[in-house]
């Protein structure tokens, strides 16, 4: 008989600690074009492999490459470009007003822009997303309006949420952009159960599942798992592997298990794993999804491999856990540069025309960031009316409700 061993509990530990050197070399990246594309009908276990892999369609000259290459033409690669653009500037400038005190909080999303931003050009009006925090490129490039987005940040009186949400828990259901939850890892069964509901009434509408690579250990993402296997609705279910929780690699989450989308094989699901910074890959692979939820064939996971190149949010300092320069060290590279290098690759692009574009843009964000604080920041201005968190709860305002806003002089 072996001899016995007295217990021992294995803790993951990252490769790497702040003063080491960046090292990505646990990172199998293809080459581009190299990963094929399945038929959308492609019974899961036919394409097993594609969860161990990772899409990728622009090559290192700039070029679209492979059988994902082709779902977009030069018109909407540059409203993409553009689009990606915005948020970036975007999140500079509320980043700055964080810091200057005008707001409490704020989630940034460079590194990331690629696929929100990619994703959303895939589905149509109706559709729903139940998205985390750092998919505000979902809005951006469903043409919601700036300023509306920097009142609620400001939380001042134009607020569409009337200051009853953290700044960056935005919410829209005319852009097909379901409230988002603090308690992480809701919104998983919350699609499902919308898409379940779709069906059920015979709509032609998808949901989106995004849910971060830490929170993938919740038990909500498993339970969505299991709905989403058994009734079979149209929903994408999105992993967004950005290498770190909050302050934790994604190895702690991810467990034994080789990639995020292979836990989509315990559930007999189609799994890919894509290249989130290569904006025609994203796209190519949420159009493949899309086409089979609007076929009937129900749902996908999608792991989007990709690197949160700031900090978690205003309140984290990432060079406590992880070295300064691995940002910089991330193989796939900025989303921005690649896709401007294709497009001028293509010929309708250029460097004097994308610093021109960068110029718009800043006067863009700039004009709208103006316009919301004459209403109002976290300090100055005009507020929401403390009636408000009386407000949309109940269809009849209960006695002990109605005497408590009468307290308050409303």
């Amino acid at each position: 008989m072996p001899e016995e061993r007295p217990p021992h509990l294995h803790v993951p530990e990252p490769a790497i600690r702040p003063g080491d050197d960046p090292d990505f070399s646990h990172v199998r990246i293809p080459r581009a074009g190299e990963v094929d594309r399945p038929a959308t009908d492609t019974p899961p276990e036919e394409m097993r492999d594609l969860a161990f892999t990772i899409i990728r369609v622009l090559n290192r000259n700039g070029e679209a490459v492979g059988p994902w290459a082709g779902s977009l033409d030069p018109q909407a690669l540059l409203q993409g470009l553009r689009d990606m653009m915005r948020l970036r500037v975007y999140d500079a400038r509320m980043m700055m007003a964080q810091r200057q005190g005008k707001t409490s909080f704020y989630m940034q999303h460079l590194g990331e822009e690629a696929i929100s931003c990619a994703f959303q050009r895939a589905l149509r009006k109706g559709d729903m997303n139940f998205p985390t925090y750092r998919q505000a490129g979902l809005l951006i490039a469903s043409g919601y309006p700036m300023v509306k987005m920097m009142n609620q940040v400001y939380s001042n009186a134009q607020d569409p949420v009337r200051g009853r949400q953290l700044p960056v828990f935005y919410s829209s259901r005319d852009h097909g952009f379901f409230s988002i939850s603090g308690n992480l890892a809701t919104q998983f069964p919350q699609a499902v159960g919308w898409a379940m509901a779709a069906a059920i009434k015979g709509e032609r509408k998808l949901a989106a599942a995004w849910i971060g690579d830490g929170s993938t250990a919740e038990s909500d993402f498993h339970g969505a798992l299991v709905f989403a296997s058994t009734y079979k609705p149209p929903v994408i279910l999105n992993i967004v592997n950005n290498q770190w929780a909050i302050s934790t690699f994604q190895g702690i989450a991810r467990g034994g298990a080789g990639t995020f989308a292979a836990r989509g094989h315990g559930f007999g699901l189609p799994a890919l794993r894509v290249d989130g910074n290569d904006y025609l890959a994203v796209h190519a692979a949420a159009q493949w999804a899309v086409e089979r939820a609007r076929q009937d064939l129900g749902p996908t996971l999608i792991e989007y491999v990709t690197y949160r190149a700031g900090g978690h949010s205003t309140s984290d300092d990432p060079s406590a856990y992880r070295p300064k320069e691995e940002g910089a060290a991330w193989p796939l590279g900025d989303p921005i540069l690649r896709l401007k290098a294709h497009l001028i690759q293509l010929g309708v692009w250029s460097e004097d025309r994308h610093q021109q574009a960068e110029a718009e843009i800043k006067a863009e964000v700039l004009a709208a960031q103006k316009e919301a604080e004459a209403i109002g920041t976290l300090h100055s201005g005009e507020r929401p009316s403390p009636r408000d968190m009386f407000e949309d709860v109940f269809e009849t305002m209960p006695p002990h409700l109605v005497r408590q806003r009468h307290e308050v002089g409303y």
